[in-house]
């Protein structure tokens, strides 16, 4: 049977294959790889290849992850970061990188090591320097962060602790929705790490924020984002503006944490798309 990695890696041959410009999307905590399948049909209709790798271990399906939420537990962002510079260094091409949450995060690590031709961050979980803290960003985290013991541990999210961190911005009935299609356990450890990168430094929670052949960036948040609000993405915007390559920030306003993934996505996803086009033509 072959490992996550090893499956991975099959798919990569298969994007490579295609002759067309990579895209990877990078998913963030309490979400898996199948978060990103509408985005991945409209850029493949765009001209693009699509690629939706996973964590190290994910499980396929939402079903798997919650009967199984110990295959979560002590993913390290250096670890994830890693994981995703072996898969994307094995592409004929350097990708579009597109990362959501956590998956933000990673998608800037990534840029820093000059793996990406072009890269879209939305709603990113902060690095090292980005100092902000708002409120909402402590309560959405306070699951996680309530409980030390949590550090090694995959922990859920109940229904009412994910209509605040994520689904504020939506309705009741689409929240429920969400939950149910969309949530799944999540590595307690990213979020210690992050938690404490301002006062770490050999923290793993950092991005190479002046490398000149980063590439271009754009930074997106929800207006209404209780997990990263947007005074948290533009502090990360604003370590980052004065690098040589394009950076730009864009604020979509009424949306909350779950913008890559309730009814209004695909005004998400053409933004991206749009900036993605102005670097990599398909």
């Amino acid at each position: 049977m072959l490992s996550t990695f090893e499956h991975e890696a099959q798919r990569v041959d298969e994007a490579n294959k295609t002759g067309r410009p990579p895209v990877v999307f990078i998913h963030g905590l309490w979400l898996l790889p199948s978060s990103w399948d509408r985005w991945a049909e409209l850029f493949e209709e765009a001209g693009y290849t699509t690629l939706t790798p996973g964590w190290p271990d994910d499980p396929e399906t939402v079903e798997e992850a919650k009967d199984h939420p110990e295959v979560f537990a002590h993913k390290s962002i250096r670890q994830v970061a890693d994981y995703f510079a072996d898969l994307v260094g094995r592409l004929d091409h350097l990708p579009a990188i597109i990362g959501h949450s956590f998956g933000g995060l990673i998608t800037q690590i990534l840029a820093g090591r000059e793996l990406a031709a072009v890269s879209v961050a939305i709603d990113p979980a902060p690095f090292r320097g980005v100092l902000p803290l708002p409120y909402s960003a402590l309560k959405s985290a306070s699951p996680v962060l309530g409980n030390p013991a949590n550090r090694h541990r995959a922990v859920p999210l109940t229904y009412d602790q994910f209509r605040y961190a994520f689904a504020n911005a939506v309705s009741e009935e689409e929240a429920k929705q969400l939950y149910d299609t969309f949530a799944v356990p999540a590595s307690g450890k990213p979020l210690f790490q992050a938690a404490v990168a301002n006062f770490n430094p050999w923290t793993e929670d950092k991005v190479d924020t002046e490398n000149p052949d980063r590439g271009p960036l754009l930074i997106a948040s929800g207006e209404k984002d209780h997990t990263v609000p947007p005074a948290i993405a533009r502090a990360s915007y604003e370590k980052q503006k004065d690098n040589k390559g394009v950076t730009e920030f864009v604020e979509i306003s009424g949306r909350g944490h779950s913008l890559t993934i309730d009814s209004g996505w695909r005004e998400v996803a053409e933004t991206a798309l749009v900036f993605v086009r102005r670097f990599v033509k398909p």
